[in-house]
């Protein structure tokens, strides 16, 4: 049994090069060295000082280049129902304010009609701001960077008041 598995991985991986090859003869582009890299998943935890935008592009571009993918697609999931994440301008700081007084007004704290406060009035405003916005992300890589435009960003979105630990998976692959 486990010769006929290496046998079907190796076979596997042997028509994927052949494929790949094909489609570079196609495209006139090389033959990439992502079929040698396997899928890599990393978790980054982050000391988050209470609510707002924290950029993290720093650190997921270091787990790509880590990676050595030179092209395919850099896959980020939040483990958390009170933050997200978002891709945004990272060269002028009004643009953050601008959207995180906007989500305050459009969710706002201390609604009558919230049951969910164990936890403070910021509590259930920040389950809905993470649901509104978003949990994962994906970003292509081309040429082992990631193909972030010249003023996009990734940013942590802290929902709640209090300083906290934020996980987050970082999938980087073919």
């Amino acid at each position: 049994m486990k010769t006929a598995s290496l046998r079907l991985k190796v076979t596997i991986k042997h028509t994927l090069v052949i494929l790949e090859r094909a489609n570079c003869r196609l495209t006139g582009r090389r033959v990439s060295t992502v079929l040698s890299s396997p899928p890599m998943v990393r978790q980054l935890s982050f000391s988050i000082r209470g609510q707002g935008l924290h950029e993290i592009t720093r650190e997921i571009a270091a787990v790509v280049a880590e990676s050595g993918v030179h092209d395919g697609l850099c896959t980020l999931f939040i483990q958390h129902t009170s933050a997200s994440l978002v891709i945004q301008e990272n060269a002028d700081p009004s643009a953050r304010q601008d959207l995180e007084r906007w989500l305050t007004r459009l969710v706002p704290e201390n609604d009558p009609l919230y049951t969910h406060t164990q936890e403070g009035p910021d509590d259930m405003p920040s389950h809905i701001r993470a649901a509104l916005t978003a949990t994962s992300l994906s970003i292509p890589i081309l040429g082992g960077k990631l193909g972030l435009g010249t003023w996009q960003g990734i940013y942590l979105w802290e929902h709640r008041h209090f300083s906290s630990r934020r996980n987050l998976l970082v999938h980087v692959g073919a």
